[in-house]
């Protein structure tokens, strides 16, 4: 039994001076982790006693103290964040989310060059069909239609469960499912990039002739005084012009064209499938969401959208009336004023057209380029080299170039795409709220969501039918390899 006793007590020369020392400090445990930034439950069990004696023994100093605040806040910081946002680690590998430095202006930018572009010259064309009042109303109509579901797209980017939704197509497959996501979005979001991309028909606009009309002083100081007379709003002779529709041959050819007419109003709206990449590219916190400066950038560019489209429209239509050629206010420009008015004006209209495209096609391209790489990365599991970025971006600007001088008449399929890829920017967004958010049925946002994604489907088909029809019956000039 003594020497059971023995056991128990220790001598004091023995003990440690460091371990009588209860310290009052102790380091908090870290939680940053990866790659999903949430708390680990096995990283809460705090030890009773430190691992290091040392290491308590400086924490509990007062200069210690700077150390644990510093401590604190990063875990705190990154809690936050990690409770926000859940990081794809492939998404730093990918050109559209590799960079998250992005603010409003950048958004305002991005989304004005990709709002605003060459099938808005053809709006005139819709209210030769419409007319006046009409043709105000539903362009108005469409603008308000378009600009809530724009705002739909920017609060579903970041959900609930802190994942962000930097790609239409992944909100797609999110709210309906992967595989019935990828059938309804994957064909018109690559069916509007590919259009938009081949609507640079570069030889039609890019004309040395028009872009470079002399190279003598002489006729250049010609070519300038010219120039001030000439207004820049044209009118045709106010004699030819009429702003009555055009008679059609029965009752069904009517209802096609006011279809049609709406396809090209519907058409002239665009970008829907690229905000959220746009998003895609900000920073976001519990704080500070991506979608509050988002919106902010939308605003403003939609403001400047709005300036151009509505007194194109409407002073193109009063201008030109019913003599409005398919081509919209670009031909017309060159048909009923090609010889008397200067050549270097035709040529900076030209070029302007052209270098809204070029900006146009750096931002339409890049979802073509995210999941090219996307496709790499998935299988080799690393990083996209240099090179092969580089090959990528070749190809497909030969490829749309090849397309866009190959098929100079697709300005006259507008109605058409218009039509098909219409849900993308008026249905789709109302069904994602619907499904994400689930609002309570029978509720106002629920109603309106259902009302208004159940109308764009029925007219993306209405129009999509009449755009067909108007083909079939009209026809349109094929030609290939040659612009006019």
């Amino acid at each position: 039994m003594e020497e059971k006793k023995e056991t128990k007590f220790l001598r004091p020369e023995s003990l440690s001076p460091m371990a009588e020392i209860d310290p009052a400090i102790s380091a908090p445990p870290f939680h940053l982790h990866c790659p999903s930034m949430t708390r680990s439950p096995s990283l809460d069990i705090t030890p009773k006693t430190p691992k290091s004696t040392l290491a308590s023994l400086l924490l509990s100093t007062p200069i210690a103290s700077p150390m644990k605040k510093a401590i604190e806040s990063m875990q705190c910081y990154f809690e936050e964040v990690g409770h926000f946002t859940k990081l794809d680690p492939q998404d730093a590998w990918l050109p559209i989310t590799e960079s998250r430095n992005g603010n409003a202006y950048y958004s305002a930018f991005h989304t004005l060059s990709s709002g605003l572009g060459a099938q808005a010259l053809v709006l005139p064309l819709a209210f030769t069909t419409l007319s006046w009042t009409w043709g105000i109303l539903c362009l108005s109509l469409v603008f308000m239609w378009q600009l809530y579901t724009l705002w739909l797209l920017v609060q579903l980017h970041e959900s609930e469960s802190g994942i962000r939704y930097s790609r239409y197509l992944r909100l797609s497959m999110a709210a309906f499912g992967e595989k019935q996501g990828k059938l309804l979005a994957l064909f018109p979001i690559m069916y509007l990039s590919g259009w938009n991309l081949c609507d640079l028909d570069y030889d039609r606009w890019w004309n040395h002739e028009n872009i470079f009309p002399n190279c003598l002083w002489r006729n250049m100081q010609h070519e300038a005084i010219s120039c001030n007379r000439v207004c820049p709003l044209f009118k045709v002779d106010p004699e030819a012009v009429s702003y009555d529709p055009p008679e059609a041959k029965s009752d069904m050819a009517r209802i096609c064209d006011v279809l049609n007419a709406l396809g090209i109003i519907a058409f002239a709206f665009r970008g829907h499938n690229l905000v959220l990449e746009i998003q895609g590219t900000m920073p976001s916190s519990a704080k500070k969401p991506s979608r509050k400066p988002m919106w902010r950038g939308v605003k403003l560019a939609y403001l400047i959208i709005a300036t151009c489209l509505f007194p194109l429209a409407i002073g193109g239509y009063w201008a030109y009336g019913d003599l409005m050629p398919n081509g919209g206010m670009l031909n017309a420009l060159h048909k009923y004023h090609g010889h008397d008015t200067s050549k270097l004006l035709l040529g900076l209209t030209s070029l302007f057209v052209v270098l809204n495209c070029l900006s146009s096609f750096q931002i339409y391209a890049m979802p073509v380029f995210d999941n090219l790489e996307l496709r790499f990365t998935s299988k080799k599991k690393k990083p996209c080299p240099r090179w092969l970025r580089i090959v990528f971006r070749i190809f497909f600007g030969c490829l749309a170039f090849f397309i866009s001088v190959a098929l100079p008449f697709l300005m006259s399929l507008a109605g058409l795409i218009g039509g098909i890829a219409l849900p993308v920017t008026l249905a789709y967004p109302c069904f994602m709220w619907i499904q994400i958010k689930k609002p309570t049925k029978y509720s106002a946002i629920w109603c309106l969501n259902w009302i208004l994604g159940v109308s764009g489907m029925v007219l993306s088909m209405l129009v999509t039918a009449g755009a067909i029809w108007t083909i079939v019956t009209m026809g349109i000039e094929i030609h290939f390899f040659k612009p006019q």
